[in-house]
């Protein structure tokens, strides 16, 4: 990152920019936004940075790959205010996020395990509901269940369900009195992993491809690389949070240093 800075030493705006591989213009829109403390200016009004700024700058973009560019933004404008307790709470509330999203890591492979091998899905067979219009809330029996019931059993809307049936997540079949869905027990599994997976960050055009992928490979081969690349994910999260804690403290000790 270049040569170590001396305690006092003015920087220009290209200097900052250059050692972190940004452009002149981000630098002082991070000034702008109060990501970095003000600069301060030469008698005919350039901007000129300190070592303060340069570990301000650090902080900041350790922090990013932690807890995303706007908290990390919301954070830094919090020291920089003089609100450290802001700042800390900001960075509680991005842990207990991973510790949700460690959690619901956590339920999706206990659900799988408790899956076991996928089987070719079939329509099931029994009563069907009777009535016409709207989609009954009760639950369709042996042979099913209705979209009310399943919205309501996974938190959700309906509407979702039906976002998600026209994305290939679920194929509920239609009685052919009534046109009403009927969820099997494998669009309830499918559903159910469609709505883990979704919490986990999944967009529906990743979620799609993978859901066939198990149907038709009659394994769950696909979904455990899945959650594979999100254990990464969340391990990579943890150690960047521990690399921002660690920039974090030091631009904390110097901004402290620097205002008496």
């Amino acid at each position: 990152m270049g040569k170590k800075l001396q305690h006092g030493e003015r920087l220009r705006p290209v200097d900052l920019a250059r050692a972190h591989g940004l452009s002149t213009q981000a630098v002082r829109n991070y000034e702008e936004f109060g990501i970095l403390p003000e600069a301060g200016r030469t008698p005919h009004g350039y901007r000129t940075y300190t070592s303060l700024h340069a570990q301000a700058l650090r902080a900041f973009l350790a922090l990013v790959p932690g807890h995303g560019h706007r908290t990390a933004t919301s954070i830094m404008r919090a020291v920089n205010r003089d609100a450290v307790d802001e700042a800390f709470r900001l960075i509680d509330e991005s842990h207990v996020q991973l510790l949700d999203d460690r959690g619901t890591l956590q339920a999706v492979e206990s659900a799988l395990r408790d899956l076991g091998p996928l089987a070719a899905t079939e329509a099931g067979a029994g009563s069907e509901p009777a009535g016409a219009g709207s989609e009954p809330a009760g639950a369709a029996g042996p042979a099913g269940t209705f979209i009310g019931p399943l919205a309501g059993q996974l938190g959700i809307r309906p509407a979702t369900l039906r976002a998600w049936e026209r994305a290939g997540l679920v194929s509920p079949r239609r009685d052919p009195r009534t046109g009403y869905r009927v969820y099997s027990a494998a669009d309830v599994r499918d559903a159910r992993l469609a709505h883990q997976l979704r919490r986990g960050g999944y967009p529906l055009e990743r979620i799609a491809p993978l859901i066939t992928q198990v149907r038709a490979a009659g394994g769950l081969e696909p979904l455990e690389a899945a959650l594979g690349d999100w254990r990464g994910r969340l391990s990579a999260r943890g150690r960047a949070m521990l690399t921002g804690a660690a920039e974090l403290g030091a631009y904390l000790e110097a901004y402290l240093r620097e205002r008496g």
